[in-house]
């Protein structure tokens, strides 16, 4: 159902409040520069210093911007199931093609909870999900076995997910223990090659939001089978995918926004703070590896 460059949208904010007008030109830069679905209020859209409010209208803004030319992937995870369903209601009333559904955090559900957690969303609304495993940042591990069961479970609604667990066996656990239509992104930027190599479609992605053409044209040559391409884009662009997490995502990608798209505010809401020095050198160096700056 998806494949390519999918931007993980950052979140503008301007005097504290979402910047709608910049979100809405965004949309526009990336779908105009080859992003194949965007991705509002996930990890770095900052969905968790959004309010409910915000966090609708941003998903909201995001489905009427996209007015169909992309499909939108809404952020709808929560470590509270019925949040979680409250966002997939509204989302699916907006448009949205799909849920995005980060394993929840804090709590730390086993995997007899989180087979419940997404089974019940599942059972509760006629909306696809992609789960999202990033135990890094969720200290829950969404395991292959429980991936597949979920998949056996819900063939028709549980359609795909984000792995940023950095284990590139998963592609393959997965691959062999779902349908082919299963739908696997790769959620680490710098780990999309190798995991297309193994069976991956696409990659739903921090650094696509300041490099859209770029990500777009090495998901492209990913898809075509042309691997000598496909690895020139990638050196391009490997130095941005390691700058981005140089500090606090998403310091550093709001940071490199500010240089290459006109009139992008770097702010961020506590507790996240603007990137530090270190960081912005590393950004400064790798847009201008990868040809986005002078």
């Amino acid at each position: 159902m998806f494949s390519g460059s999918i931007p993980a949208l950052v979140t503008p904010f301007r005097d504290g409040a979402f910047d709608e007008p910049t979100f809405r030109r965004l949309v526009d830069w990336q779908i105009e520069n080859g992003s194949s679905a965007l991705v509002p209020c996930g990890t770095t859209g900052e969905n968790s210093t959004l309010s409910n409010a915000e966090h609708h209208r941003v998903i909201e803004v995001c489905i009427e911007q996209a007015a169909g030319r992309v499909p939108v992937i809404a952020g709808c995870g929560s470590n509270d199931t019925q949040n979680a369903l409250l966002h997939m209601t509204f989302s699916k009333k907006c448009g949205a093609a799909a849920a995005l559904l980060v394993a929840p955090y804090y709590n730390r559900p086993s995997q007899e909870g989180l087979l419940a957690h997404f089974s019940y969303l599942a059972e509760h609304i006629d909306l696809p999900i992609v789960l999202y495993n990033v135990p890094a940042r969720t200290v829950t591990d969404i395991k292959p076995e429980t991936v597949i069961e979920l998949a056996r479970r819900f063939p028709q609604r549980i359609i795909g997910i984000k792995d940023a667990s950095g284990d590139l066996s998963r592609v393959t656990d997965h691959r062999m223990g779902i349908s082919k239509d299963f739908c696997q992104l790769s959620g680490d930027d710098e780990l999309a090659l190798p995991f297309s190599a193994a069976g991956g479609v696409g990659c739903i992605s921090v650094t696509a939001n300041v490099a859209p053409r770029l990500c777009a044209d090495f998901q492209a040559a990913c898809a075509a089978g042309n691997l000598a391409e496909a690895r020139r884009l990638n050196d391009l662009l490997y130095p941005l995918h390691y700058a981005m997490f140089e500090d606090a995502s998403p310091g550093p990608v709001k940071y490199a926004l500010s240089k290459v798209f006109e009139g992008f505010g770097a702010d961020l809401r506590l507790p996240l703070v603007p990137c530090n020095e270190g960081a912005r050198k590393a950004v400064d160096a790798a847009l201008v590896h990868a040809g986005l700056v002078k």
